[in-house]
């Protein structure tokens, strides 16, 4: 009923409480929000865009060899996704939902599955059926030595998505009611209400419906005015009950807190996802060692084991993941310095652990060992009579 309406009844001698608790009090607001999604994504694409960078390599005996592998992997996996955005998507999904299926086409194409079956054989390959991508299904049996399916093994990380969001999720929507509470405004507007109505049981049912929405505006609404009705005296409710507005930051660090828990699962060191540079290098290196390298591990031995044949692995031939987290050579130039010049390794071993190809004609793989680090032959008066 809007104002003018109001004015209307109100020459035509309908009583106020007639019309008053048909008004609206104010306008809902947001409704609460859910931290499961956000701790989830903020830490699995982080993980993501981390594992997305990956550059993969078919070897033998560290030697580099030209196949169509390059291409699928490396450049357009599919017709919907380039490389970037696939591995992206692999990664976030094998985090997520703790399993992951890639099927190859005919046209050879990797295809992302978004459901499926899985049938388990104690010494026959396992089998997937119902195979689903992008709402088609396939009709097709996929033998487990023809995919790729790869299993995260996260229970930890289970247990904290189904257990521990809903009660923070209880206790986070809580502070958000109170500091609603606390920061809306809420003025009474006392008026007149003698008269009667036709039907007292109508009145009354009027009535709870408008203490029903009273409550609900107090709820829901940042502005909430509401009208009395006659036998309640005026109270200013804004602040005056001597309660301390709830701070944004209560809210904030246990978002955070959230997060830190899901990244400690993970492996991730908090601090990264949040984007705190203290201690930096040493983060850097606990991602590394505790999140990337088993992600990778598990990759190659996936590629390894369903791109190539038994005797083909024999002859030294290796799927090799890298490119991932790929340190500054300039910021370890003493270090590789170090480690070359000493005869410790041989420079396509330094290449190969930094993410760079081998030397070409085989120059990388003669050990170097400069004069200080040779073996003394003896004392110089023996030295003098050698020479």
């Amino acid at each position: 009923m809007g104002l003018i309406n109001t004015w209307i009844n109100s020459i035509r001698g309908v009583e106020e409480s007639d019309w008053l608790m048909d008004l609206p009090f104010g306008t809902e607001t947001s409704a609460r929000a859910y931290l499961k999604r956000m701790a989830l994504e903020s830490v699995f694409n982080f993980v993501g865009r981390t594992m997305s960078t990956a550059k993969f390599t078919l070897k033998q005996n560290d030697q580099k060899i030209d196949s169509d592998w390059d291409y699928i992997l490396n450049v357009r996996p599919n017709k919907s996704y380039t490389a970037g955005d696939f591995w992206h998507k692999f990664f976030y999904k094998l985090l997520n939902e703790n399993e992951i299926l890639v099927i190859l086409t005919d046209d050879d194409q990797l295809l992302i599955a978004d459901d499926f079956v899985k049938e388990t054989y104690a010494i026959f390959d396992d089998r997937f059926k119902q195979v689903i991508v992008q709402g088609y299904e396939f009709k097709k049996t996929f033998n487990m030595s023809d995919v790729i399916y790869l299993q995260y093994n996260n229970e930890k990380l289970n247990k904290i998505t189904d257990s521990l969001f809903k009660d923070y999720g209880e206790l986070f929507g809580r502070i958000i009611e109170i500091s609603m509470r606390n920061n809306q405004i809420r003025a009474g507007v006392s008026i007149d209400t003698t008269g009667t109505a036709n039907n007292e049981n109508d009145r009354q049912g009027r009535l709870q419906n408008y203490i029903n929405r009273l409550l609900s505006s107090f709820k829901n609404s940042s502005v909430a005015i509401f009208p009395k009705v006659k036998g309640v005296d005026y109270e200013e409710y804004t602040n005056k009950v001597g309660v301390t507005n709830q701070s944004l930051d209560e809210l904030t660090k246990m978002k955070k807190s959230l997060i830190d828990d899901v990244a400690r699962a993970v492996g991730v060191p908090s601090a990264l996802v949040h984007g705190e540079m203290a201690d930096l290098e040493s983060n850097m290196k606990a991602y590394r060692n505790l999140c990337i390298k088993p992600l990778i591990k598990k990759v190659q031995d996936e590629f390894n084991a369903k791109l190539q044949t038994k005797a083909d692995y024999d002859k030294g031939q290796r799927v090799k993941v890298s490119g991932i987290l790929v340190p500054d050579i300039l910021e370890f130039a003493t270090q590789i310095d170090k480690v070359v010049s000493s005869g410790a390794f041989i420079a396509d071993e330094v290449r190969d652990a930094t993410g760079y190809d081998p030397l070409p004609n085989g120059e990388g793989k003669e050990l170097i060992r400069t004069k200080n680090y040779e073996k003394v032959k003896g004392g110089e008066d023996k030295n003098a009579e050698d020479e």
